[in-house]
């Protein structure tokens, strides 16, 4: 097989989700751009591919990333985009609601590393092998920091206060009151 059809074959299985990995990380206008690099880089590099080819594909992303963020002088943080779920009945909505808020303010009290690695495990789908090729580590090492991450989200959530759902008494019968 010719270099050209290895990295049309590449390029077919690989490029939508890789446009997915690096769309989690940085703002709409960068993406493409990143995306585009990437392969250029596969391109170049091509002798010198491992046989899995998607977690070495993330972790070129994944240093041009950093790359640009060192560069323009700013960390761009990690975002979590909820997935869109069907609308549950009213009181399935108030606890699911509650509950992503948690999980919103909790995210936020994770550091930059914590998120990356629960987001290559929950939202890029790599396997613990698979990311920590993606960040240059021993899988032993990432498996290690991914127990971390989770406990230390384990533990934020159970420290935050609770938010009822709905209040005790409806907000109508309040105002009579008053």
């Amino acid at each position: 097989m010719s270099d050209a059809d290895r990295f049309t074959r590449l390029y077919r299985e690989h490029r939508a989700e890789l446009e997915r990995f690096v769309r989690r990380r940085l703002p709409p206008p960068q993406v493409e751009d990143v995306v585009a690099e990437a392969f250029l880089v596969a391109w170049r590099r091509l002798d010198a591919a491992p046989a899995e080819l998607r977690p070495w594909l993330f972790g070129i992303a994944r240093n041009l990333m950093l790359t640009a963020a060192r560069t323009h002088g700013r960390w761009h943080a990690l975002h979590v985009r909820l997935a869109a779920e069907p609308e549950p009945a009213d009181l399935e909505l108030a606890a699911d609601v509650a509950s992503r808020t948690d999980l919103v303010r909790a995210w936020g009290k994770l550091n930059a590393g914590e998120r990356e690695v629960l987001t290559l495990v929950a939202w890029d789908g790599l396997t613990a092998r698979e990311a920590a090729a993606v960040l240059g580590c021993e899988p032993g090492t990432f498996r290690v920091r991914l127990l971390r991450a989770r406990r230390h989200l384990l533990r934020i959530l159970d420290r935050l206060p609770q938010v009822d759902a709905w209040p005790e008494r409806p907000l109508a019968e309040e105002g009579a009151r008053r």
